[in-house]
């Protein structure tokens, strides 16, 4: 009986807000022939209310089984999930009451936006009157007034977004679940919905987890950026810093540091390490004098003239403002250098960079 107590005081908490949601260890195993492997291993971060999370990573890194866990649409295989001080990785999902945005935007395609808006609160029997209120004030937020009695193929990609957006949002919930819900989007309109989006969580004070593989959508939305591969977190931390400093080599890869020099340490002074060739950069890990390193640099911190680095020009992609241009060095190592710039096919060129701008990794 004190269980059956428990179950239903956890039913009228999830309506509420929280301080702070945590996942504890969560792992989810899937069966592949007669092995099992980890789709998520031992994921640990603390959310707080307010915040905007974004779960980052390649394709199969493990982010959306994270958001489907978290939902109640998987159960976990080891680990827990905390609302405060109350376990919810055992309840069912509307059990749990959060919204979700899906990347198909799931809507009923013979309802009105009113109708899609306010089915979640059908569903859980809130009175008439307090439907029509609570679904105006979703779509207000969502600036979707004078499109109530639409359907769905009546509107736009973006409109379509902001219709299943306020179906989320609707039922009040205490965090708001969003898988990859911009892939579908032009490059115009996702960069609309992206401040849109953050705008909303603002606005509802409420903590959002967000799921993609595209760095700037991340970046420019999140409060803190949680970077997964292969089922594991590799760093978690502020925009700037993920951006500045990677953890390691692979988060290094993913965000963009495009160009990787080999090299032999030579010597190290605090942060300062000097490498073979004559390259100077920043030390990101335990370095000592002999060991092999890796070094990367983002195609925009190399500049096309006097430098360290020369080698013939290979490729020039036009960018408009810029273009990507592909540097050979003698040793075969291709650099990207992203120059304002002109630079012809075949000429010989030499490339510069700031120390701080290269990360030197241990090797391996």
């Amino acid at each position: 009986m004190p269980r059956k107590r428990r179950r239903s005081q956890s039913c009228r908490n999830l309506k509420h807000d929280f301080t702070e949601l945590r996942l504890d260890a969560v792992t989810r195993h899937f069966a592949h022939g007669a092995r099992e492997v980890a789709a998520l291993d031992g994921l640990t971060v603390t959310i707080r209310r307010g915040e905007f999370i974004a779960l980052l990573g390649p394709s199969g890194c493990g982010k959306s089984t994270a958001l489907n866990c978290i939902a109640g649409l998987l159960s976990l295989s080891a680990g827990s999930i905390w609302l405060d001080e109350l376990r919810i990785d055992p309840l069912p999902p509307e059990k749990r009451g959060f919204g979700m945005v899906f990347q198909n935007y799931a809507l009923f395609p013979h309802m009105s936006v009113r109708q899609n808006v306010g089915f979640g609160l059908r569903m859980r029997g809130v009175p008439r009157a307090e439907i029509e209120k609570r679904v105006a004030r979703a779509l207000e937020l969502v600036q979707l007034r004078g499109h109530e009695e639409k359907l769905p193929g009546q509107l736009s990609g973006g409109q379509q977004q902001r219709v299943a957006i306020a179906r989320a949002i609707v039922v009040e919930p205490p965090l708001v679940l969003m898988d990859e819900p911009l892939s579908n989007l032009d490059a115009r309109l996702r960069l609309e919905m992206r401040a849109e989006i953050r705008r909303i969580h603002r606005s509802l004070g409420r903590a959002t987890i967000y799921v993609t593989h595209d760095q700037e959508e991340a970046l420019s939305m999140a409060d803190r950026i949680v970077v997964m591969k292969d089922g594991r977190v590799r760093q978690i931390g502020a925009p700037a810093a993920i951006y500045s400093e990677p953890a390691d080599l692979d988060v290094a890869r993913f965000m963009g540091y495009r160009n990787e020099l080999a090299a032999t340490v030579e010597h190290v002074a605090g942060a300062e390490v000097m490498l073979s060739g004559g390259l100077h950069g920043r030390a990101m890990g335990a370095l000592t004098p002999g060991m092999h390193a890796r070094a990367a640099i983002r195609p925009e911190d190399l500049a096309l003239g006097t430098g360290p680095l020369a080698g013939r020009v290979e490729n020039v992609e036009y960018g408009g403002r810029d273009s990507l241009v592909d540097v050979l060095l003698a040793d075969g190592t291709r650099l990207h250098v992203r120059s304002a710039q002109s630079a012809h096919l075949g000429e010989h060129v030499g490339v510069a960079f700031a120390p701080h701008r290269l990360l030197v990794y241990p090797a391996g």
